[in-house]
């Protein structure tokens, strides 16, 4: 059972209904959603592509694809500073051709089949390995494939609405990667609609704070990486869309979406493809309010903007008002039943089941790094956060790799942040000890 951890009390659950479908004018397939991937450009502006049809290579693994979502027409090649490409954006014309990539029993075929045939499909990104969080390489074999099958993340999307009706789609994924390495499900009870999957190793969760619903925190507590291991990890939503590879011979990357958040006009689910544009939720925010939209959850969701589009990995968007205004007294002021402490500074403690419309004001900027044990009450690892975050900030490898580098992704602290008292930025600390971690391990 997992004590540790913090479930923050924000408002804008998503209600169990769906809204509406939106069918996307425009559709971004963006590379900077894919953690380790070189994109290679394999179509121009003004080419026809069919859902399923290659458009990016990774220049290091030309076997690797993204795929078009949808058929259409090639609109803009979106690129940024240094010419960085940022994102394909793709005009559907809504008739819905697909590439036919055949139907397949995935309990007849063998790993290597399995492996070409989410290549081809452009349905690998959804691989990503551990450690360091990139995409898999498929010349390797890990020792386990991870799956979590709840969320615990802040107004994360219900599991149980989200995925209902998908359950053999899901079998029929957990099959197919089965091939290729022993999967293990984590599930938060056995009452789950998940514990009864086949071909895999279930485990029950026993936890209500959040992370335990990371995959990182449950790969930590039942196999733990250790330098020169390898761990695969897939979501759900992943696959769902490899059991409906097999089952359907096409590509299906369609979810509903969590549209959530304090400053959500309304909220509930869309039908909604990756790419989205998050303009499309129209209705569903005030037009006049600064607003920041988040893909994902309020932790580890990317800002996006309004101009901006749903993440690949992404069934989740959050709305919240942007925090500009100063407080009288501020923290000193233990008056603020309206604040919530994960440390009980203010007397909003005694509001046990308050809900809090919480926006994007930090209440502070950077100071001293304080030394103390608020990590460790958040993080249900068995690692020492304190000094992995210093030992990344200084660049030492050898410190990273002791205290515990090669088990966490930035998520993994994302509570840790929520909570520091010197209001740093430990996400990216961490990403960057990643990113020396792979420029110099490589």
């Amino acid at each position: 059972m997992l004590r540790k951890g913090l479930n923050i009390p924000i408002n804008g659950e998503a209600a169990l209904e769906t809204m509406r479908t939106i069918a996307p004018d425009i559709v971004a397939v963006k590379p900077t959603d894919f953690k380790g991937f070189s994109p290679r450009l394999l179509v121009a502006e003004g080419d026809k592509v069919l859902a399923g049809s290659p458009v990016l290579a990774d220049k290091q693994n030309p076997a690797i694809l993204l795929t078009s979502p949808v058929s259409g027409t090639v609109k803009e090649i979106v690129r940024g500073e240094k010419r960085k490409l940022l994102a394909v954006l793709v005009k559907a014309d809504g008739a819905g051709e697909v590439v036919d990539f055949g139907v397949k029993d995935p309990g007849a075929l063998t790993g290597e089949e399995v492996k070409k045939a989410l290549l081809t499909s452009g349905l690998w990104p959804f691989i990503i390995q551990r450690p360091y969080g990139v995409v898999a390489n498929p010349a390797l074999t890990p020792k386990a494939v991870f799956v979590s099958a709840f969320s615990t993340a802040p107004l994360a999307a219900d599991t149980g609405y989200v995925f209902n009706g998908e359950l053999d789609a899901i079998q029929a994924g957990v099959t197919a990667v089965s091939k290729i390495a022993k999967v293990h499900v984590c599930v938060n009870g056995e009452g789950s609609a998940f514990a009864g999957l086949k071909a895999a190793a279930i485990h029950t969760v026993v936890a209500k704070k959040h992370p335990a619903g990371n995959v990182g925190v449950q790969i930590s507590h039942i196999s733990p990486i250790k330098k020169g291991e390898t761990v695969w990890t897939l979501s759900l939503l992943a696959l769902a869309a490899i059991g409906k590879l097999f089952t359907q011979g096409k590509v299906v990357l369609g979810r509903k979406v969590a549209v959530t958040g304090p400053a959500a006009l309304k909220t509930g689910y869309v039908d909604a493809l990756p790419g989205t544009p998050v303009s499309a939720l129209e209705g569903c925010f005030d037009p006049e309010v600064e607003n920041r939209f988040v893909s994902g959850d309020v932790l580890s969701g990317e800002s996006v903007g309004k101009d901006g589009y749903l993440g690949f990995f992404d069934n989740q968007v959050t709305i919240l008002r942007e925090g500009r205004d100063r407080e009288i007294l501020g923290w000193a002021n233990p008056l603020r039943f309206n604040q919530f402490s994960s440390s009980m500074a203010y007397f909003s403690w005694m509001l046990p089941k308050k809900k809090y419309n919480m926006d994007t004001n930090t209440h502070g900027g950077r100071r001293a790094f304080v030394c103390s044990d608020v990590y460790g009450k958040v993080l249900p690892m068995d690692i020492f956060p304190v000094y992995l975050i210093k030992a990344c900030l200084a660049g030492d490898i050898d410190k990273m790799e002791q205290f515990g580098i090669y088990e966490v992704l930035p998520e993994d602290l994302a509570l840790c942040e929520f909570v520091d008292p010197s209001k740093n930025d430990i996400q990216a600390i961490i990403s960057e000890g990643i990113g020396l971690m792979i420029k110099e391990m490589a």
